[in-house]
């Protein structure tokens, strides 16, 4: 059967563009779906949206709604990354600043005044005060991690990544300005900054400078300037003033050298807040935003997504605007509009990730962070917009139905040189239904340092550590160190589609896929039908593996299906061992149920919104299976 489809694959070729071409072989549909007989332990009717009724209902004429872009993202034009439009002057002076011409080098002879600040930021992203309140009881709170301050090494090799993030990026600011007012927390940042200072006097090659570790705290340092300034030393008022005034300057010439692009984009994002707040600050505000459009152009996607698919990531961006947005507020001026446009583009991929109980779902190594924290940071960027359903390039699939929310990862990983605490995920799913987590992915990969030892996280990063299908348990796309990922699923082929029913709520929408990650090694490819009824009560699914290319097919391969669980789920297996009902947490009742092999239920783990490992479990089909391919089908379904 000819269908319509869409090929995703790695920005080698000028977009992501449509193809045309079969998505499954004849063996793909040799086996039917689920066998729902009369089995007293399966109390489900036999539904009409079988796999076999929907192949013979897509070749009738109208029943079938042609895939066009669902709810496309703006797509971001040239425009949008073009510098700033300013005058043939102050071109010059941009110019002049990036050769290293300030305002002193103009003015040799002049005096040079004391670094001070023009204005006062008002924070727009409120911290956490529980985080605050162990900060000033002389704890850094870390993913359910207390760690001393007093032990903390504020120079030296390198610590875990969320808090080399926390110590050297300054984050603690916010959660500590949250907790009391300013005159109980001051001596407890100055002490802090103090410590700091004494054991960095100098840039060197530590983490401590780190292009994204020095925008962050000079971020920090300049929003929160009255916690750390309001005490009564001046000495140490003066010594801090001096620290912004440096670190400024060593980033106005290292921020080519950041890690990675958001890294980079942190840079010019403090370049330009410096700018704005430090005096003699317009020609380092011109050079600043000329380069943060042009490397917000360099992360982010046609679609309004970050190349590296993470949402920790496309939070952060987003954190970096409004509160650079917060630094021009301050100082009574208008922002470039590409970085309201920016912004604007930047929501709509976020909000579809999230689950009905509007927390985040664990995509690229994120925890789910709580609804709380996302809601503060739409309502803080001022946009308002809907989720992205049908997102290509960023990669997530969305389908609401009902109380049902369905998130499907249909795209390759990202690059190595984009990636920040990747994940083999491709074709992964999670599933909700109101506030209930049902089908889930591990998460917690970007939460390595808490709770979440690091050998722990290198495994939340693997395929297995999602809701998808897995060959002799190896990774679909390779798992490498620091966050990185290797070779594998190159490309991935997506096709939805809206299917009419006869009668309200019958309908559904059908979300087929494929992957190449375990083609080089097997010569099979992975093909996922997800479809999900208008009314959020039934999901079906189908996982086959069709021959590809000249790759023996002799021999056996292991194949293991899991369907990690959301936490506080009650189970109870079918005297058949090929089912097992659900018992939610919010009363309601689901029934999993395989259609060829025996379903058990094993061990797992799920990181919270505070990044905190919280034992589940999880549904897992394994066969033993020829080389040549095989189909595989389940069902989920809601009974009460």
């Amino acid at each position: 059967m000819h269908r319509p489809g869409h090929t995703i694959a790695h920005r080698a070729a000028a977009g992501f563009d449509a193809a045309h071409g079969d998505v499954a072989g004849d063996d793909a549909g040799t086996r039917m779906a689920i066998p729902l007989g009369p089995d007293a332990e399966y109390q489900a009717q036999q539904s009409e949206l079988t796999f076999a009724a929907i192949e013979a209902r897509m070749s009738e004429p109208g029943q079938l709604n042609e895939p066009g872009v669902i709810e496309p993202g703006r797509a971001l034009a040239l425009a949008d990354f073009s510098p700033p439009q300013v005058s043939t002057g102050e071109r010059l002076v941009r110019l002049a600043y990036r050769f290293g011409l300030g305002p002193r080098a103009l003015n040799p002879f002049g005096k040079r005044a004391a670094p001070r600040l023009t204005a006062t930021v008002a924070n727009p992203l409120p911290g956490d005060a529980a985080k605050g309140t162990a900060v000033r009881a002389g704890h850094f709170l870390l993913h359910g991690l207390k760690a001393p301050i007093a032990d903390i090494e504020f120079t030296g090799p390198r610590l875990a990544p969320p808090l080399e993030r926390l110590v050297h990026g300054f984050s603690w600011l916010p959660d500590l300005e949250a907790c009391a007012a300013r005159v109980q927390c001051t001596g407890v940042a100055e002490r802090i900054l103090g410590r700091w200072l004494t054991a960095n006097p100098r840039p060197d090659a530590t983490p401590a400078w780190d292009v994204g570790n020095v925008a962050h705290r000079l971020l920090g340092w300049l929003i929160h300037a009255p916690l750390i300034l309001s005490g009564q030393d001046r000495k140490f008022r003066s010594r801090a003033l001096h620290a912004f005034d440096t670190t400024a300057s060593w980033l106005d010439r290292n921020v080519g050298r950041a890690e990675d692009k958001l890294s980079e984009v942190a840079g010019w994002t403090a370049i330009t807040a410096a700018g704005l707040l430090l005096a003699d600050g317009r020609a380092r505000r011109l050079y600043g935003e000329a380069g943060l459009v042009h490397a917000l152009g360099d992360l982010v996607g046609d679609d309004g997504g970050v190349l590296s698919r993470s949402p920790l990531c496309q939070i952060e961006a987003i954190e970096l605007l409004v509160r650079l947005k917060a630094c021009y507020s301050a100082v009574r001026t208008e922002p470039p509009s590409q970085i309201d446009t920016i912004l604007g583009v930047l929501v709509p991929p976020l909000l579809a990730v999230l689950h009905g109980d509007g927390a985040l779902s664990a995509w690229q190594g994120a925890p789910a962070l709580p609804a709380s924290r996302i809601q503060s940071l739409i309502k803080a960027s001022g946009v308002r917009t809907r989720p992205l359903r049908d997102a290509r390039q960023w990669g997530y699939q969305r389908v609401a139905a009902q109380r049902s929310i369905l998130l499907f990862d249909s795209a390759p990983p990202p690059v190595a040189r984009h990636a920040r605490d990747g994940c083999a995920s491709t074709l992964a799913f999670e599933f909700s239904h109101g506030p209930e987590r049902i089908i889930v992915n591990c998460g917690g990969g970007a939460c390595a340092g808490g709770l979440i030892p690091l050998r722990l996280a290198q495994g939340l990063r693997a395929t297995a550590a999602h809701s998808t299908l897995t060959i002799d348990d190896l990774n679909s796309t390779a798992v490498l160190i620091n966050g990185k990922l290797g070779t594998g699923v190159s490309e991935v082929d997506i096709d939805r589609r809206t299917l009419s029913g006869d009668a309200p709520g019958t309908g559904a929408t059908r979300l087929e896929a494929s992957h190449n990650g375990y083609v080089s090694r097997y010569g099979l490819t992975h093909r996922r039908i997800l479809i999900l009824r208008d009314d959020g009560t039934e999901l079906r699914g189908e996982d086959s593996l069709v021959p590809t290319g000249r790759k023996g097919k002799r021999g056996t391969i292991a194949v293991i299906l899991r369907f990690h669980l959301g936490p506080h789920i009650e189970l109870a297996k079918g005297r058949d061992g090929m089912g097992v009902t659900l018992a939610l947490p919010d009363g309601s009742l689901w029934q999993f149920r395989s259609g060829r092999d025996l379903v058990t239920v094993e061990e797992s783990l799920w990181a919270d919104g505070q990044g905190r490992p919280i034992g589940t479990r999880q549904l897992v089909i394994t066969a033993k299976v020829s080389r040549s391919g095989e189909t595989f089908s389940w069902l989920l379904k809601k009974m009460r």
